[in-house]
């Protein structure tokens, strides 16, 4: 039988001051902006947007907006031609108006890119003036030409290792696990 072997590389009290310095790295890029739109990438991005505004208001920069974005990767799907990146939103995310606001977009690992670039196009077609884009952890081998303006992390994990980021209110702990698939 397969089993994937699973290590705690981060935990609540190794991670919060990692959440400080990108809030500190965030406060110095968005300056004394009063209009920002904070969009969590849900799941987990949701959450730790969360935990990074808490972080922004005792910088003087408190979000005037928060939204979230849904986004789906169907890579895996052999049914589809091609893998898509789909993205859905809820009603308040659909009617706030983002013409000419700056955006900052959280999530909570950067790997291929998908997702991410998915989000700053439709983020733009929406017709935000600025896009700021915050992980807590970057792969460091994204296929598009993509990047976060704050990551947390840089991990190089060997190929096949998945890197999860557990957030409450998904799990109990916040954490980073690096799983291993089992040979």
């Amino acid at each position: 039988m397969n089993q994937n072997t699973r290590f705690c590389i981060y935990d609540e009290r190794q991670l919060e001051p990692v959440l400080d310095s990108m809030a500190a790295r965030l406060a110095a890029l968005l300056g004394n902006d009063d209009d920002i739109v904070l969009v969590g990438i849900r799941r987990r991005g949701a959450p730790l947007a969360e935990r990074l505004a808490e972080r922004l208001a005792r910088r003087g920069v408190q979000p005037a907006l928060r939204l979230e974005l849904a986004v789906k990767r169907y890579g895996d799907d052999l049914s589809l031609l091609y893998p898509q990146t789909r993205l859905s939103e809820d009603t308040a995310s659909t009617v706030a108006d983002l013409d000419g606001r700056n955006v900052l977009v959280v999530d909570d690992v950067l790997y291929r890119g998908h997702s991410l670039l998915r989000v700053v196009q439709h983020l733009v077609q929406r017709g935000a003036a600025r896009i700021v884009s915050a992980v807590l952890v970057d792969r460091g081998v994204s296929l598009l030409p993509i990047h976060a303006d704050v990551a947390g992390l840089r991990l190089d994990m060997p190929a096949g290792s998945i890197v999860e980021v557990h957030v409450p209110p998904y799990e109990a702990d916040f954490s980073i696990e690096l799983v291993r698939p089992g040979a």
